[in-house]
């Protein structure tokens, strides 16, 4: 991976990778906006901007913009994340002009219209009621505020239908103001295109855009685990446990993947052939991390029947309490580096997963990690370096615990004691 970087004199970021073997370019505007950047009363806002983006522009409407993607084929697209917000598109090489131009102008230019704010405001909120019918994701929500009740990094992204509705136009403007500013913004690009041109055209359609990046959220965001139920008549209980772990850019970050991949990472990982091959007790069953700018979460999330929950979760327990104390072979330590390493390659096969990889490691850490770098970092892991920082990372009073599903007292008896 061969990138370059250029900071315009507004403090917009631009970083590319040319691809030459390609036809396709992949462009995103990242926007250092997230939901851990709102306060309470405003939960929801940024995810609820990046929804009113499409809703036209001052030269364009939403179907005239639909129209023109689809005329050359594009896919348009955005998502909100704790920490960023992403609006990206896919064409041909030849469209890549116009895709920057539809981009820029939707992110810089936005109607913001107090109808499209109201009817928008119910959109969401069916977004939200899916978000309550779909557990697996919901179980995730729950976690982050068991694991951070006090922080923005612990709320769901998309907020709260409560506080959605409650959004008035002016909030949104301000809130919009304070961050969609070139300073706390990069254009990252993958694909067939210069740097150059990459470049002239944002640069083009930047100017006379000023704006500081924003200073982010205040400080650490402090962990005070707990336990969440949230009682739900469905047919299985989504159970998830995790601790507060390390952030991105940290230097233990390789071992914890490797960590997470030999817990709960395929189909050969601890848990997979515990619960579900040797006990049959769950099908779904994995490891999971998600890193931030100065924090991190990993955990582990099964589903499975309410007569089996509590088991199913002492199992879970035992297997990271065994995985710190003794440690991995280096069987399983060399198969966790291979998996690791092919996964990022493959992973970035496509324009768009190099474009991300770009956008998001630009925005977050204001530098790249090359996959020949990454790779190098894997490689150096220890089993030691894996084994203590399961010891780190697991300790009993540093668990929080969410469920969502039918009411076992069994299940909330056993999560009640083993904290």
């Amino acid at each position: 991976m061969i990138y370059q970087l250029t900071v315009l004199p507004n403090g917009l970021r631009v970083i590319s990778e040319e691809l030459p073997h390609v036809r396709s370019v992949a462009v995103g505007i990242w926007v250092g906006a997230g939901s851990r950047h709102e306060p309470p009363e405003l939960a929801g806002v940024s995810h609820f901007i990046e929804h009113l983006l499409f809703k036209g522009t001052e030269w364009r409407t939403a179907r005239q913009i639909a129209e023109e993607m689809d005329a050359i084929g594009g896919q348009l697209n955005a998502f909100t994340g704790k920490e960023c917000t992403c609006f990206y598109a896919r064409v041909l090489d030849e469209h890549f002009a116009r895709a920057v131009d539809i981009l820029a102008e939707m992110v810089l230019h936005p109607r913001l219209d107090p109808g499209d704010i109201e009817k928008e405001k119910n959109v969401v909120a069916e977004e939200i009621a899916m978000y309550e019918d779909t557990p697996e994701d919901l179980v995730h929500d729950v976690l982050g505020l068991a694991l951070w009740p006090r922080d923005g990094l612990g709320r769901p992204v998309q907020g709260f239908a409560s506080t959605v509705r409650a959004l008035t136009r002016a909030e949104v403007l301000a809130y919009y103001e304070r961050f969609y500013t070139p300073g706390n913004m990069v254009v990252a690009a993958a694909g067939n295109v210069a740097h150059e041109r990459v470049v002239a055209e944002v640069a083009r359609r930047f100017a006379g855009r000023a704006g500081r990046a924003d200073l982010g959220p205040a400080g650490r965001p402090v962990a005070a685990p707990g336990s969440v139920y949230r009682e739900k008549d469905i047919e299985q209980i989504h159970l998830c446990l995790g601790v507060a772990s390390v952030p991105l850019g940290d230097p233990r970050l390789q071992a914890l993947y490797l960590l997470s991949n030999i817990l709960g990472g395929g189909t050969s990982s601890r848990l997979f052939q515990e619960i579900r091959e040797e006990r049959a007790l769950a099908y779904s069953v994995y490891s999971f991390h998600s890193a931030f700018r100065d924090a991190g979460l990993t955990g582990v999330y099964l589903a499975t029947s309410p007569a089996s929950a509590a088991e199913a979760f002492r199992l879970a327990r035992a297997e990271i309490a065994r995985l710190a104390e003794k440690g991995v072979d280096e069987q399983e330590l060399r198969r966790g580096k291979d998996h690791l390493k092919a996964t990022l390659l493959l992973g970035l096969e496509s324009t768009s997963s190099r474009m991300t990889h770009l956008g998001k490691s630009q925005l977050l850490l204001e530098r790249v990690l090359t996959p020949e770098e990454i790779g190098e970092r894997i490689e150096k892991v220890t089993a030691e370096e894996v084994r203590d920082l399961a010891r780190a990372l697991w300790q009993r009073d540093g668990v929080a615990t969410a469920a969502v599903g039918p009411a076992s007292r069994e299940l909330e008896r056993v999560l009640a004691t083993a904290r």
